[in-house]
């Protein structure tokens, strides 16, 4: 039946890996923030005791990914996505009962695993495998899905949660994950095209053998010093990329409103980073750092002036968008694909872990040193990772 499809199966399968950032990134981690105002109201709790929920999330997708990429080896994308969707799925219906700030970090907690292997691993893993050519793009593609997830359920999520409360609104969610998003992956997401006697789209069969085979064994990589200096890379990026969650915090110091002008321009990075990755993944380095450096460098510049301003913030969007697609694509040139999912998976611990530490870090530094410090030291940190990033490709 596959063989039989009237286009490749790979748009298939990373349809699915969009579908999964759109709606279950989308609705769980881009509208989380809009829930913690009503539950601390009703639990009586500060909205930083509800916000820790976050941290037990980030806490257990840092510890889960430490194994999770050889799970995945062993089980395949299609169960463990599958599966990890249908529990995101009861755990929102089951958090519209919650009375207790326990109950939402043991959510948080469960919410962390489940992010392994639908942010994380998903499309970063999946779709190298079912693509030679374009296989940026569709990663660009791919990641742009949560941005436009959140550009989109934003405004639903707190017109929901208006006019029907938080608990609804977490039903809602919770049915949509559940009832339409794992149905959806547990049909037609598969594993690799070998496994339905497909080769990856624009590549023969035999080079595609080549392809899934080429590259350096895991506990080859663990003893080699640029798999710690890429995990820095993804340390790094994350903590830059963090800035990007206070720029409508700074634009509001200035008068403006930039949310949704933030998730169109980390969308627009996403894609345009997967496409110059096509080209070269040296270009594709350069534009996420130089970019990222010239859009923190116009925001500090910005004061009053609405479209400089806008455009730094449009160009840095590029430098968030590479945390999850030129760290994936970086990681894969460098390392090849034959350990693929598990050096990457043990390198997006930096990810997260650096994420956890750097949100409450540039909140110390913005209240008190200024916004100024924020983007000085993020243009340093970008430089830091561009010059890993070169190191890494000097081979080639």
């Amino acid at each position: 039946m596959i063989k039989k499809f009237p286009f490749h199966y790979g748009y298939v399968v990373a349809a699915c890996c969009t579908l999964v950032t759109m709606f279950n990134i989308g609705l769980v981690l881009s509208c989380a923030g809009i829930f913690f105002v009503p539950i601390s109201a009703e639990l009586n709790e500060s909205i930083g005791n509800v916000a820790l929920m976050l941290s037990f999330n980030l806490i257990f997708s840092s510890i889960m990914l430490s194994f999770s990429g050889k799970i995945l080896e062993i089980f395949g994308a299609r169960l463990m996505m599958t599966l990890s969707s249908i529990v995101m799925g009861i755990c929102l219906i089951a958090m519209s009962n919650f009375d207790a700030l326990w109950q939402f970090y043991a959510a948080g907690a469960i919410l962390g695993v489940t992010f392994t292997f639908l942010m994380y691993l998903s499309f970063p893993t999946i779709i190298p495998r079912w693509f030679k050519k374009n296989v940026g793009l569709m990663i660009g593609i791919a990641a742009a899905g949560s941005s436009i997830g959140g550009a989109l359920f934003n405004p639903i999520c707190g017109w929901l949660i208006t006019n029907y409360g938080w608990r609804t609104t977490y039903v809602i969610f919770g049915l949509i994950i559940l009832l339409i998003i794992s149905p959806i992956l547990g049909i037609f997401l598969r594993n690799k095209p070998t496994d339905v006697g497909l080769k990856p789209f624009g590549e023969s069969a035999a080079s595609a053998r080549k392809l899934q085979n080429d590259g350096y064994e895991y506990r080859a990589v663990l003893k080699m010093p640029m798999f710690y200096g890429l995990f820095m890379f993804a340390f790094l990026m994350s903590a830059t990329a963090s800035v990007f969650h206070f720029i409508p915090k700074y634009a509001a110091t200035l008068n403006f409103s930039l949310e949704q002008a933030s998730f169109a321009a980390s969308a627009a990075g996403k894609v345009g980073l997967g496409i110059i990755n096509d080209k070269s993944i040296k270009l594709g380095v350069i534009a996420t750092i130089g970019l990222g450096i010239f859009g923190l460098a116009l925001m500090f510049l910005a004061k009053s002036e609405l479209l400089i301003l806008i455009g730094g913030g449009f160009l840095f969007g590029w430098a968030y968008a590479g945390v999850f697609v030129q760290t994936p694509l970086l990681v894969r040139a460098v390392f090849g694909g034959k350990s693929y999912s598990q050096i990457y998976s043990n390198i997006s611990i930096g990810l997260t872990v650096s994420a956890a530490i750097a949100m409450a870090a540039w909140g110390f530094l913005a209240e008190n040193v200024g916004y100024g410090a924020v983007f000085i030291l993020g243009i340093i940190l970008l430089g830091i990772c561009g010059a890993i990033g070169f190191t890494a490709l000097k081979k080639d």
